[in-house]
């Protein structure tokens, strides 16, 4: 009788944990994440990010977005980086609820704040933390509500940024196939390149042409210089491909371009309108990077020894090579 009831006991025991541990169901959410609204993005036309650094306004002026208080050009692939977040903000957990903000650098001394506004409206604010042990999620807190979320994705990066880091690096940009004219001046030695037509050689066809029409001439664009020397139109292709996208490492602060004078090399392309390039020695031994001017932007700038070494190429660098005779033989000495 004394074993019956202890079994019963026992049951009982196993019934009440089995409750217990079915009703606790960790991984059960008990709490209601936020719904943050729609925005719609063409209407923001101011970001500003507070962080650790300092604040960074961006503004939006026609078309274009422009660092305050100088008005710089910002670069627009981050601006739409920033856009999308704001726009796309996913709240997936709950954190905190401790406010121990340390942990996840939203504290004051670490977080980055960012509000996204309409006009004078703010539409989209928030503080961004540093990113989750996964690298998949971002710690952020929402403007008015003291609790940590996980946010989908890993961006505090996009935000992270200085001025020089958030300014539109393009110093030269144009549509390739509209040059049509180069002049290199390199060592005081210039030289002009120009891209012309030339008739292709074609074997004559066998069938007669139709009475009244005349054969189509063929043409393909070649480079020459001013006295008919050949180019090497690869080489003239990767330069012109170069400079048509060019981007610095960094502006040259507190100096104007016309404070630069006696360039050591200088390229000017001539196609629906102008463009130039020029390159100047270094301000000091030991300096990373050419200060340079273009037509195409009104800040000097820096360009990496690489990137100027890759331009700076010699006229006879980009001429045509005169292939070996393959016709000609050795001839043997004769003893």
């Amino acid at each position: 009788m004394k074993i019956r009831k202890e079994y019963i006991l026992l049951v009982a025991i196993i019934l009440s944990l089995s409750a217990y541990i079915f009703l606790r169901k960790p991984d059960r959410t008990h709490y209601q994440l936020p719904k943050l609204s729609e925005i719609a993005v063409k209407n923001i036309t101011k970001i500003e990010i507070k962080g650790p650094d300092g604040t960074v306004i961006l503004k939006k002026k026609d078309r274009s977005w422009n660092i305050d208080p100088k008005g710089y050009p910002a670069d627009a692939a981050m601006i739409k980086n920033m856009l999308d977040i704001a726009d796309k903000l996913t709240i997936t957990a709950l954190v905190s609820e401790s406010k121990n903000y340390e942990r996840y650098d939203l504290n004051d001394e670490m977080k980055i704040t960012v509000k996204a506004l309409a006009g004078n409206t703010p539409v989209r604010t928030f503080e961004v933390g540093k990113a989750a042990g996964s690298y998949r999620h971002t710690f952020i807190k929402l403007a008015g509500d003291d609790r940590v979320y996980h946010a989908r994705g890993n961006f505090r990066g996009k935000f992270d940024k200085t001025v020089d880091e958030l300014r539109d690096k393009t110093v030269l940009s144009f549509d390739q196939k509209q040059i049509q004219e180069i002049h290199i001046t390199k060592d005081d030695q210039v030289v002009a390149f120009t891209c012309k037509d030339v008739p292709v050689k074609t074997v004559p066809e066998k069938k007669k042409n139709v009475e009244g029409s005349s054969p189509a001439s063929k043409t393909n664009k070649v480079w020459q210089t001013a006295d008919g020397k050949k180019v090497d139109g690869s080489k003239l292709k990767n330069l012109i491909r170069t400079l048509s996208k060019l981007r610095c490492d960094n502006y040259i602060e507190g100096k104007k371009k016309d404070g630069f004078s006696n360039p050591i090399y200088s390229v000017r392309l001539k196609g629906a309108k102008e463009y130039f390039l020029s390159i100047f020695n270094k301000t000091a031994k030991g300096a990373k990077g050419h200060p340079a001017i273009s037509s195409e932007n009104i800040y000097p700038f820096f360009l990496s020894d690489w990137k100027a070494k890759d331009i700076m190429k010699t006229p006879e660098e980009l001429l045509e090579k005169k292939k070996p005779d393959k016709m000609a033989k050795s001839v043997a000495p004769i003893y």
